[in-house]
């Protein structure tokens, strides 16, 4: 399978890295869509990567799939002209709190025979989740974040604070780098305006905890996740990049577990 990302940060180099590891898993990266070429060349040299900064030029490249490992805006941009010709891995799933937006993703996939993938990024037990809303026996989710304070506030404080208190839909809104999590357990239960979210600003962690509450007639699961950030990169998720590898190992078996 030859792969070709959006984006040249922790995650896209961290998949790079990992899938020339693992060379007998038959995965090979092709091709880096960037903003700004001469950025990443010492990047894409070492990894040998083609550089593109246009999509249509980067779609034509010798790739099978698509990585976002970008932000939300280039899902926005990208996604409905990968989807004519490439299966996609979104990770920013922060796009999709726009059901409308989700909705039609979906169709796009479904009328030109392509697959969509929102690996579980930052958290777990999404199949719980999916398994239990499918049988309409999900009845609540809630989520809460607790997060190293300076990544939430600006001035410093003393103790935990919380900082948001809604819906996935609004918290994705006022914390969009931050909380997309909130975003792939709205698409797998409930939807976004029922699921309840709260953030938790505290000096006294360095690292980021996710607590996800499920209830419905099959009693309750509480899932809890303590989140190492990537050596590269203390503002990125351990958890999510290797989320995006497991999704693209997922791709080419055809044996399923969950």
């Amino acid at each position: 399978m030859k792969i070709g990302i959006i984006g040249g940060g922790a995650i896209a180099t961290y998949v790079m890295e990992m899938v020339e590891k693992q060379a007998e898993e038959g995965m090979q990266v092709e091709s880096m869509l960037v903003r700004q070429q001469e950025k990443y060349v010492e990047l894409a040299t070492r990894h040998h990567v083609d550089l593109y900064t246009e999509i249509e030029a980067f779609l034509a490249s010798d790739i099978d799939i698509v990585v976002e490992a970008a932000n939300v805006q280039a899902v926005q941009d990208f996604l409905p002209t990968i989807l004519r010709r490439k299966t996609a891995v979104i990770i920013s799933v922060g796009a999709f709190v726009d059901a409308s937006f989700l909705t039609a993703m979906k169709q796009l996939a479904e009328d030109h025979e392509q697959q969509l993938f929102l690996p579980s990024g930052a958290i777990g037990g999404l199949d719980l989740i999916q398994h239990a809303a499918a049988t309409d026996s999900l009845t609540s989710v809630a989520l809460e974040t607790r997060k190293p304070a300076h990544t939430l506030v600006e001035a410093p404080i003393q103790s935990e604070q919380i900082v948001f208190q809604g819906t996935a839909a609004t918290a994705i809104k006022q914390f969009p780098q931050n909380i997309n999590v909130s975003i792939a357990l709205g698409i797998a239960g409930i939807g976004m305006e029922q699921t309840k979210v709260t953030i938790i600003a505290d000096p006294c962690v360095d690292r980021n905890f996710h607590t996800v509450i499920a209830k419905g007639t099959f009693g309750q699961a509480t899932i809890a996740v303590e989140n190492n950030p990537m050596p590269s990169n203390a503002n990125t998720s351990y958890l999510a990049a290797m989320s995006v590898l497991g999704t693209l190992k997922k791709t080419r078996s055809h044996f399923h577990l969950g």
